[in-house]
């Protein structure tokens, strides 16, 4: 088959699976914008940054921004058309920049698929959760509405859509969850396994770790509320202070990925960094930004304890791989973190605003491993066994997208 992928941030979700499906014979291509730089698995031709959108109004600033990207994509793809002749059997988009709106426009034969990662709400999820930076009310639930548009119609549009678990399904309402099979895009088990022999040293120094050693870690894409690192930080020093000895490494970007910035302060960061500064003792804490993966998967290796919260939203592929590489986890106690961890098998959960609760429990964390050692190998099971790239989830990925031409 002829199979197009869509995605501003490609390979983004379809990392494994494009490459896999061309290593089966399929023609794979991928249509990304001019300015993703990232290293493509497969052959790539890109589209034209569409150029900003000037609106008053908010309320349809996204829909048309969606819109504005759509098009530039479906005059990409009519080039891909007339000028040579390519047609796919069929195209696999990410739904949430609005890349797939119009392709039905430039190829009405092919089969559309969309990566359907979440639908806003107006209650229940990220946008009435946490009222210290939250103000529910009439105008948030129209604006939050008003922000699904273009995702609806990128539904109703597809043949089928696929979402990574089963709380970010259930935020489609249900004529549309019936189009959704649920697939994770998997979890590299064998590449993250446990490595007694793990080394990680701190950047810009010479203190290095080993596993045993008294580590907490928490990962994010960024450091925001979003990701809970709020909470994590205003625990932090009563950590410290019950256990002398521990060395926290935090990992993330000093920016937002969700939600907007902080209007009292250059950055979530050092907001929160600001509070608490004062009471904590800064050589044991390292903030390390952005590292490379391999860097990652060592310091999981390390690590005593790991720490990881999230609104009720999208779950972040670094709690589902510091589970399968062992790591004992303290988790927010969040829907979509209950789907994979059950307190007291494989982590331990802890109410997300419960400030005194996470120092108790990270704190008893770092001071007695061999409490968590069965909910380490509970929680590394679990990913080897339902969530595995090469063994579940990559098979079902592949069925996925050849199955679309297949129940023609």
């Amino acid at each position: 088959m002829k199979i197009l992928f869509v995605h501003q941030n490609f390979p983004g979700q379809f990392v494994h699976l494009a490459p896999a499906l061309a290593a089966r014979g399929h023609d794979v291509l991928a249509l990304t914008v001019e300015t993703n730089q990232r290293p493509s698995p497969v052959k790539v031709v890109k589209y034209r940054k569409p150029e900003p959108v000037e609106m008053s109004s908010r309320l349809t600033r996204l829909y048309a921004e969606s819109a504005a990207r759509g098009a530039k994509v479906a005059l990409a793809a009519r080039q891909l058309r007339d000028r040579h002749g390519y047609v796919p059997d069929v195209i696999f988009g990410h739904s949430g920049w609005g890349e797939t709106l119009f392709l039905r426009e430039v190829w009405p034969e092919a089969k559309l698929l969309v990566y359907a990662e979440l639908m806003y709400r107006t209650t229940g999820m990220d946008t009435d959760f946490d009222a210290e930076f939250q103000k529910p009310g009439l105008e948030t639930r129209i604006s939050t509405t008003a922000r699904s548009a273009h995702l609806i119609q990128s539904m109703v549009q597809a043949d089928a859509g696929l979402a990574p678990t089963e709380f970010q399904a259930e935020t489609f309402p249900p004529e549309l969850c019936a189009k959704l099979t649920i697939c994770h895009d998997g979890v590299d088990c064998a590449r993250l396994a446990p490595n007694p022999q793990a080394r990680f040293t701190v950047p810009e120094t010479t203190l290095t770790f080993r596993p045993g050693d008294e580590v907490l870690t928490f990962v994010n894409r960024s450091l925001e509320p979003y990701r809970g690192y709020h909470s994590f930080m205003r625990a932090l020093p009563d950590v410290l202070a019950a256990r002398p000895e521990a060395h926290v490494l935090i990992v993330g970007e000093e920016g937002q990925s969700y939600g907007g910035p902080p209007k009292d302060a250059k950055s979530w960061k050092q907001k929160f960094l600001g509070e608490v500064r004062d009471r904590l003792d800064m050589s044991r804490v390292h903030f390390l930004g952005r590292i490379p993966y391999g860097d990652y998967v060592d310091m999981l290796h390390v690590s005593r304890t790991h720490a990881y919260l999230t609104y009720p939203f999208v779950l972040s592929w670094s709690l589902m791989e510091s589970m399968a590489a062992g790591c004992a986890i303290v988790a927010s106690d969040t829907a979509p973190v209950r789907e994979v961890i059950t307190d007291g098998q494989t982590g331990r959960l802890v109410d997300f605003f419960d400030i005194p609760g996470w120092s108790k429990a990270l704190a008893e964390g770092l001071a007695n491993p061999q409490t968590f050692a069965p909910m380490r190998e509970a929680a590394r099971t679990h990913m080897c066994e339902r969530y595995d790239l090469r063994t579940h989830c990559l098979p079902r990925l592949i069925a996925f997208v050849e199955g679309a031409i297949a129940t023609a």
